[in-house]
């Protein structure tokens, strides 16, 4: 069966004979992947259901979910076993890319030098980026087990954040800059020039960046805690977060969040480039632009997302059937909208969706189908009506992956 071998593989990543494999655990996971995939798609064509409950729609349903909820959190624990490893992996790499800036940094000075000769500020260049460096490393370490220095630009929800990578891109162009026009003035360098009239433009940058992130966490807490934002968290960071929504869609804010402002900033280091003796000028022009931006971004931080909601509950017919009222055994077909919240759409998310009917908890089946499901989705879920359910006037409401509840509907069940 590919549940069992999917939890034989898991098992065998897990707990490698010799004390923890990364690619022993990575293809442990792989392959619980690949087995939940098969045997969804095995399902959904009929085939592997026991012959006891072939007779039984309701019953072989149930089954089918039961048995693909369990493969769904085979998959998850291993992709948990896998996390220590691809933290690690993630550290190094963001090492790997700090320490080669530098080195292409001395290459870039060693080539341009070639013809004019190598110059105190050369020097200060490449001394201020292995200082920068060893800083960035030194602070990695602390946090090694989240990605070292990539700590401080993941959220709450374990992704990575577009307003913090932003601001840490300016935070650490203006601490290179003050840093190297400080070892230039410490060398001895003539008309170093730090006046406030130059940098006004890169100082409002960096405190529109800055406020951005922070107003942009308060918003997210504070529609989260009024539960018109649904936020799951995600199983690893990814490089799409920057430009994507939670369910890895692009989004139109963000993509211009982080265009305009790596333009800007590209055009700040050009400044400092050609004229490294003081700090780079913004035009007020580009700042203006930078301020649309981050209007634009936060707006959509406050548009982004809504509530859940049920719009009806009616009963669900199958083809053939009479018109009927709801009775206990029959399917009901819950419609609104937000059920499955962005980022939820993974089988194990799923299975957390919970219909409340009166004092009855019922766990939404799944119900798949090649490729996919065909329930739950985001507009409607298909649960049957349990037979704890006592006929008269119940309330219906839906608990999401994301703990938001959902408004309650009246529905009248008969005998």
């Amino acid at each position: 069966m590919a549940v069992q071998e999917a939890r034989q593989y898991g098992t065998d990543a897990g707990h490698p004979p010799d004390g923890g494999c990364p690619h022993c655990e990575r293809s442990g996971h792989r392959r619980a992947v690949a087995a939940f995939l098969a045997r969804r798609d095995e399902l959904a064509t009929g085939h592997g259901v026991p012959a006891a409950l072939a007779h039984s729609p309701v019953a072989s349903r149930q089954w089918v979910s039961d048995e693909l909820a369990q493969s769904a959190r085979t998959v998850t624990a291993r992709g948990r076993e896998t996390g220590d490893a691809r933290r690690d992996r993630i550290r190094r790499a963001t090492l790997a890319t700090v320490w080669g800036a530098v080195l292409a940094l001395l290459l870039g000075q060693t080539l341009t030098a070639l013809g004019t000769g190598w110059t105190g500020t050369r020097s200060a260049a490449l001394g201020t980026a292995l200082l920068l460096a060893a800083a960035l490393t030194a602070a990695a370490r602390p946090h090694r087990d989240r990605g070292g220095v990539l700590a401080p630009l993941l959220g709450e929800d374990n992704r990575l954040s577009t307003s913090r990578t932003v601001a840490a891109g300016w935070l650490l162009l203006s601490g290179y800059t003050v840093l190297f026009l400080s070892v230039r003035q410490a060398t001895g360098a003539p008309h170093v020039d730090l006046g406030l009239r130059r940098g006004a433009g890169l100082l409002a940058v960096l405190a529109l960046v800055g406020w951005t992130t922070v107003t942009a966490r308060l918003i997210v807490s504070l529609r989260v805690a009024a539960r018109r934002l649904q936020k799951v968290r995600a199983d690893r960071p990814r490089p799409a977060d920057l430009l994507c929504d939670d369910d890895g869609r692009a989004s139109l804010t963000d993509v211009q969040y982080v265009l305009v402002s790596t333009a800007v900033l590209a055009f700040a280091a050009v400044r400092l480039g050609r004229a490294p003796d003081r700090l780079p000028e913004l035009p007020w022009a580009l700042v203006l632009l930078v301020a649309v931006s981050v209007t634009g971004y936060l707006f959509g931080k406050c548009a982004e997302g809504g509530r859940p909601k049920i719009f009806s509950v009616v009963r669900a017919r199958e083809a053939g059937d009479l018109d009927a009222p709801i009775r206990t055994g029959d399917d009901i077909e819950i419609r609104g909208i937000g059920f499955v919240p962005p980022g939820a759409t993974a089988p194990d998310p799923m299975t957390r969706l919970v219909v409340r009917i009166g004092p009855v908890h019922a766990h939404v089946p799944l119900v798949p189908v090649p490729g996919g499901f065909a329930n739950p989705t985001d507009t409607a879920l298909t649960v049957p009506l349990p037979a704890d359910v006592e006929p008269g006037r119940v309330e219906v409401w839906a608990v999401t992956a994301a703990g938001v509840e959902t408004n309650r509907v009246t529905i009248d069940v008969v005998d």
